[in-house]
């Protein structure tokens, strides 16, 4: 999909295509940090930038879809929070190198080669210390899961993210469970990767 069919499915819907709450595995691997500078790299309607911003982080959020931006602006004045609206297309997009405490992508499916240029930017776009969160739709999502791409291709896996991360210390990288609920009131699981990897200090 590019930027034009994102738009139409943001503008069709009739509220938040996501939900306004920021993604459990996002608020687990940023427990404990202290807030400082975040990229959030396909930031969609902003919902894990919002929270961030509201948790003190000075954040910059860059998506290639001009009605999500704007639902994420929409999101960020009624949270009361700041953050720096960038739309473009994160396969492009390249970060000043150094320059980030923490960077996060989060459910951002691509092929293999673009997913690898993107994880590349946000690897280098880490300051020593800092700390990159990648969480997305895992390969045995199809098979043992609910939701997400049916297609290979773009799904991840923890070895696969890990192989594009040379030179960090990996903190996290498994397939984890994520409930979602069904319209009868139960729940089923979701698997997605989740995968948290620091910048070394020194």
């Amino acid at each position: 999909m590019d930027s034009r069919d994102w738009d139409d499915r943001y503008a069709n819907a009739s509220g938040l295509v996501w939900t306004a709450e920021p993604n459990r595995f996002v608020v687990e691997s940023v427990a404990g940090l202290s807030p400082g500078s975040a990229l959030d790299m396909a930031a969609g309607e902003g919902r894990n930038a919002v929270w961030l911003a509201g948790q003190g982080w000075r954040v910059n959020a860059v998506d290639f879809s001009t009605v999500a931006v704007e639902r994420g602006r929409e999101l960020a004045a009624a949270r009361g929070v700041a953050v720096d609206w960038r739309i473009a297309d994160v396969t492009a997009y390249r970060p000043v190198p150094g320059s980030y405490d923490l960077v996060l992508i989060s459910y951002l499916h691509l092929p293999g080669a673009d997913f690898a240029g993107v994880l590349a930017a946000a690897r280098s776009a880490l300051r020593p210390g800092g700390t990159l969160v990648v969480v997305g739709h895992d390969l045995a999502n199809l098979d043992g899961g609910t939701g997400g791409p049916q297609d290979p291709s773009v799904l991840l896996t923890p070895e696969a993210v890990v192989d594009g991360l040379a030179g960090l210390r990996i903190r996290r990288a498994e397939t984890a469970r994520r409930p979602v609920s069904t319209t009868d009131g139960g729940t089923v699981d979701a698997l997605d990767t989740v995968v948290v990897a620091n910048r070394p200090a020194g």
